[in-house]
C-alpha cells in the first residue's frame, strides 16, 4: 500500500524473456499449413537419409522401425513468422542428432534439406539440424501428434521460425551447397532466426544464403 496522499508507481507490464521481437504469446496450437493434411498409409509410409551421406548410401527405416529409435524429450518454444508464439512446449521423438550418427553426412555437406508429404521441403544449415533441442517429433506435451499437426513426424526447430519444422517429414538429404527450399524460394529469409527477425529474404544479408 502507498503512503497517504501519495501514488504508487504504475506496475509496467513485464515482457517474457522467451518472447522474440514481434512476437507475442499464443493460447492453444493453430492449425497452419499449405496444402491438404496428408493419409497416413502405416504399411507405406519410411523415413529416408540420402544425398552426400558418408558412405555414399541411402538409409531407410519403415515406420516400425523409425518409432523403436532411441527418443529424447526436450523442452522448446515454437515461434511462427506470423508473430505467435508457443512457450514452454515438451517434444518427444528422435533426435537430429541421433540421425546424424547413425547416418554420418560426408566432411564436405554444409546443409541438409527436409523433405516432407507433398514435395514440401526447408533448407538448413547442417549446425542449425545438428543443434541438441533439433527433434523429429512424434509428441507434443506427451499425447502423440494428431493428423493436423504433423503426426506421424513433424521436425521441431526451436531457435528458428517454425517454418523451418515442417509437418509429415519423410525424408533428409545432406547436401553439400545450400539450396532453397518450399517457402524460401517464396519470399522468406534463408535462416529464419526470430531473435533477429529474419522473415523475409529481402532483408538478407551477403552470404545469408545462395543467390536467387
Amino acid at each position: 500500500m502507498g503512503t497517504m496522499g501519495q501514488r504508487e508507481p504504475e506496475q509496467q507490464p513485464t515482457t517474457d524473456p522467451r518472447l522474440p521481437p514481434g512476437q507475442r504469446p499464443q493460447r492453444g496450437w493453430p492449425v497452419l499449413h499449405y496444402g491438404p493434411v496428408p493419409r497416413f498409409k502405416p504399411q507405406s509410409w519410411d523415413f529416408q537419409v540420402f544425398g552426400a551421406t558418408a558412405d555414399a548410401e541411402k538409409a531407410r527405416w519403415d515406420f516400425a522401425g523409425f518409432h523403436a529409435l532411441p527418443k529424447t524429450t526436450v523442452r522448446g518454444d515454437l515461434h511462427c513468422v506470423t508473430k505467435f508464439s508457443m512457450l514452454g512446449n515438451e517434444w518427444t521423438g528422435v533426435a537430429a542428432k541421433t540421425v546424424l550418427d547413425l547416418v554420418p553426412p560426408d566432411p564436405s555437406v554444409t546443409h541438409v534439406m527436409v523433405w516432407a508429404e507433398y514435395g514440401y521441403s526447408a533448407n538448413l544449415r547442417l549446425a542449425d539440424f545438428a543443434d541438441p533441442s533439433t527433434v523429429l517429433a512424434t509428441h507434443h506435451d506427451g499425447r502423440t501428434l494428431t493428423l493436423e499437426h504433423g503426426f506421424p513426424v513433424r521436425l521441431v526447430v526451436p531457435h528458428l521460425y517454425a517454418w523451418k519444422g515442417p509437418k509429415w517429414v519423410r525424408a533428409v538429404e545432406y547436401m553439400r551447397a545450400d539450396r532453397r527450399g518450399f517457402w524460401e524460394e517464396r519470399g522468406y529469409h534463408n535462416l529464419a532466426d526470430p531473435w533477429r527477425e529474419q522473415r523475409y529474404s529481402y532483408q538478407e544479408q551477403p552470404g545469408d544464403g545462395p543467390l536467387r
